[in-house]
């Protein structure tokens, strides 16, 4: 505890790090501001329905990413998500063309600044369609008044405008403050809506939801716990450094470890397997509601219902989490690489052969240790749906994706502070 005391107050005395701290704040309290302003012509009383009806929930969990903009379908609606799905597109491309991997792996600063400039204009087509489709069917079902050409124009350029404007604040936090901004900005959407939910509860507590609510908090206390453990989770591997003669001097001779983390690929498997799910859902509700009648309405209402139903919703996003998990650790970790690096760098595995063996050595343990990664971020997805379908409680805001990201920021942020902490005690 006096250790504790003693870092916060370096942290007042830093005036870098103070300065850095105060610009986060900042930009949060903007980014806040702005999620608070809507679009033109929204009925409030008409969102509020159709949030709190059953085709509301398709975009429950997408809220969470929204930074809580797309409740109240304010001009950030879409929050950072374009830009994290176009990030991840971007990284799934690396796989098809290798121009892009050797860009993004092996040109350095250069290479990864292109790449990421790459990742910035595919953020424009993606809001353009993610905003477009959701305006379409908020306005189908009422909740937008029928706009003109130019009103949709107008709107789809607000969003859009909306969506780069907080991808620059995040980048502006990531470089002038601490942590990554583009997290942080989810961060704060998740936080900022937990005091209404708690309201929410507050206001329908009776003495008999005691034991429920005991439970919800264990739980919740439980899944806390859980991310830290696997967050922080990583199988180490034994590296040996082979001795090496220069004149007079011997180099080389120490064994470190390599160490392979258990969720190496964080919430993306989730955000990627719930915008998969998500569009299907959104295609089948206009469609449903745009014909009143006849084949199209029908078959769109069965493949509504199907993905609707609690038992199949779940078993198939659980599926999609546990799948991406193990493709996108493919995608941003090569063995053949990391085995080169080592080779090069006259390193060796203990009881391993240099080369294809190590190689395969390594892709053989990160197969293993993914497979913990895989099932635990599954539950975790599931986890709200579970815990709704057992109390009732609709709210998703406090789910187990939910937590994880806010526990994963949480201690990225404290790592953060503390090695600027450490740099300046040296």
């Amino acid at each position: 505890m006096q250790n504790f005391f003693k870092k916060i107050n370096l942290i007042i005395k830093d005036p870098s790090l103070r300065k850095r701290i105060i610009f986060v704040t900042v930009m949060l309290i903007i980014f806040r501001l702005l999620s608070t302003i809507p679009v033109p012509g929204i009925d409030p009383i008409k969102l509020q329905s159709f949030f709190d009806s059953p085709v509301g929930d398709v975009f429950g969990l997408f809220n969470i990413f929204s930074g809580g903009g797309l409740s109240k379908i304010s001009i950030v609606m879409l929050g950072v998500g374009p830009y994290i799905t176009a990030s991840i597109v971007m990284q799934l491309l690396t796989m098809i063309f290798p121009k892009l991997k050797e860009m993004y792996q092996e040109e350095g600063e250069a290479g990864r600044a292109k790449f990421t400039q790459y990742s910035r204009l595919l953020t424009v087509p993606l809001a353009l369609v993610q905003g477009g489709g959701f305006l379409l069917l908020l306005q189908k079902s009422g909740v937008v008044s029928q706009l003109g050409s130019i009103g949709m124009i107008t709107n789809i350029m607000v969003i859009i405008a909306g969506s780069m404007l907080l991808m620059w604040i995040g980048e502006l936090m990531t470089e002038f403050g601490i942590g990554n901004g583009t997290s942080l900005i989810i961060f704060a959407g998740i936080v900022a809506a937990v005091p209404t939910h708690l309201a929410q509860m507050l206001v329908t507590f009776t003495p008999a939801q005691i034991p429920l609510y005991i439970a919800f908090v264990i739980v919740a206390l439980l899944v806390v716990l859980g991310v830290v453990v696997v967050t922080e989770a990583e199988r180490p591997i034994p590296v040996t450094y082979a001795k090496r003669v220069r004149g007079n001097k011997v180099y080389g001779g120490v064994s470190t470890y390599l160490p392979l983390r258990v969720n190496q690929a964080g919430v993306i498997p989730i955000i990627f397997a719930l915008s998969i799910l998500i569009f299907p859902q959104m295609i089948f509700q206009y469609l449903s509601t745009a014909f009143s009648s006849g084949v199209v309405h029908s078959v769109s209402t069965v493949l509504l219902g199907i993905l609707k139903n609690g038992w199949f919703y779940s078993i198939f996003y659980f599926i999609m989490v546990f799948l991406f998990t193990y493709f996108y650790t493919a995608v941003t970790f090569d063995p053949h690489a990391i085995s080169e690096n080592l080779q090069k760098n006259g390193a060796f595995i203990p009881g391993v052969r240099p080369g294809q063996s190590t190689s395969e050595y390594i892709a053989k343990v990160l197969t293993r240790i993914t497979l913990v990664g895989a099932i635990f971020l599954g539950l975790i997805a599931v986890l709200p749906l579970a815990m709704r379908a057992i109390t009732g409680i609709q709210s998703l805001a406090i789910g187990g994706t939910a937590l994880l990201i806010v526990v994963s920021v949480v201690i990225d942020l404290m790592k953060k502070i503390d090695a600027q902490v450490s740099m300046r005690e040296y």
